[in-house]
């Protein structure tokens, strides 16, 4: 065990641990110790106690007096200094044209050296400007970038609280703040009301972590199934913290109602996850649910029958459109049907080739009729009794020769292969 005190040199900045030695020191007295950088003005914020050997940075340096009255006037010439070593160098940076914000500027206790605190978006070459600054100070010059959130601790302000920001007053680092913890707390995931000043996330979002991680472990997790005391079984939707109550849907009857329980009183497993989505629940009765389906399904296939008739009047319009190019559907027609039309055209071919041929005996054959039945008159009227043989034979001489002459046009006209002699002499007899 050791005894320290606390120092710290800036109201926002960290607390060295220094050995008081033989002096009797109280919070709030000025000390001048030796650091890294010479002899500095510091403050006693943490009164002498003891601590153990592995919370202390090794070596443990001993404070080299207790500031007395002298010390605290160049303390105070020195803030007073530094005013007008920040408006030096504002004007510099103007002049020069550089990207780059500056924040503070800060002298040491004994004028050895002048800190200059700023903010950039990338790398600055500030070489021309140190050497400017050097030339007018006559001291060391000393340029440091820093981040948004050491920014903040050096300006100060008021968070949405109300109260002065946690960094710019007790906090000597900076703790690592993450998402989880929003979500862990069952906070809104609004960047604007998590975030501080600096627009990171709140530092005092892990003050309290620790203890809600210890209530979470006793509260359902939203999503979960949960018994209430009176047996009947839902779905955890919301969970309070604070008050340690969870809201469950629970079927009454035909309808779904939402309670709100204690976590005592309900009996749950608790899941792995850490944070759902709340679920969507679905408070209408079940008669109605089961009309709402079947509606759906009703109006679903409605639907796909209207698409099938809209999709075959749709192929009959590109038809339609196909065969109008050309201005004459039966043309269309046979563009669309090719192998048709060839054998088409052949069957006509054919066709014409033989029609003189058929239409040839057909006139023929009607010739011969006509004769025959004109022969058989005549012989009537000649010979009533019924001589007709040897009235053919004698007075129907003009018109057997006129049957001889048809029938030899027609052996003229009939071919090899048609049948036509076949035909020729059945009409014959």
């Amino acid at each position: 065990m050791k005894n320290v005190i606390g120092v710290r040199f800036r109201s926002p900045g960290k607390t060295y641990w220094f050995s008081p030695g033989e002096h009797e020191l109280h919070r709030g007295d000025g000390v001048i110790v030796e650091t890294s950088r010479g002899k500095e003005f510091g403050t006693v914020v943490i009164p002498p106690h003891d601590v153990e050997d592995s919370d202390v940075v090794q070596p443990l340096r001993e404070i080299v007096r207790p500031a007395n009255r002298i010390d605290l006037e160049q303390e105070a010439a020195n803030r007073e200094r530094e005013k007008d070593a920040f408006m030096t160098c504002r004007n510099k940076i103007r002049e020069r044209g550089l990207e780059m914000k500056l924040i503070a500027a800060e002298y040491t206790w004994d004028n050895s050296k002048i800190l200059f605190y700023f903010t950039a978006d990338g790398r600055v070459d500030f070489r021309e400007l140190v050497r400017d600054l050097a030339s007018h100070f006559k001291t060391r010059i000393e340029l440091r970038q820093i981040g948004v959130r050491d920014e903040t601790r050096l300006i100060g302000g008021y968070g949405i609280c109300g109260r002065s920001l946690c960094c710019h007053t007790y906090l000597s680092d900076f703790a690592p703040v993450s998402i989880k913890m929003a979500k862990e707390q069952n906070l809104s995931l609004n960047p604007s009301k998590i975030s501080g000043t600096c627009g990171r996330l709140l530092c005092c979002l892990g003050n309290e972590e620790e203890v809600y991680e210890e209530i979470n472990k006793l509260l359902p997790g939203v999503g979960d199934e949960a018994t209430t005391p009176d047996g009947m079984t839902g779905t955890v939707i919301s969970v309070n913290v604070l008050r340690q109550t969870a809201k469950v849907v629970v079927d009454v009857g035909d309808d779904r109602e939402i309670r709100e329980f204690a976590a005592s009183e309900l009996e749950f497993v608790k899941s792995n996850h850490k944070r759902r989505k709340k679920p969507k629940i679905d408070l209408t009765r079940k008669s109605d649910q089961k009309e709402a389906r079947e509606q759906a399904i009703k109006n679903a296939k409605e639907q796909a029958i209207a698409a099938a008739i809209e999709r075959q009047n749709k192929e009959k319009e590109e038809e339609m459109n196909n065969s109008s190019d050309s201005g004459n559907p039966e043309e269309g027609r046979e563009r669309r049907r090719p192998n048709r039309r060839k054998q088409g055209d052949g069957r006509r071919n054919r066709t014409d080739g033989q029609a003189p041929k058929q239409g040839g005996d057909q006139s023929s054959r009607r010739s011969d009729r006509q004769a025959s039945a004109e022969n058989g008159q005549r012989n009537k009227a000649q010979n009533p009794e019924g001589n007709s043989r040897e009235q053919n034979a004698e007075g129907g001489q003009g018109g057997h020769g006129r049957n001889r002459n048809n029938r030899n046009r027609r052996r003229k006209n009939t071919r090899p292969g048609n049948g036509g002699e076949d035909r020729n002499q059945g009409s014959e007899t």
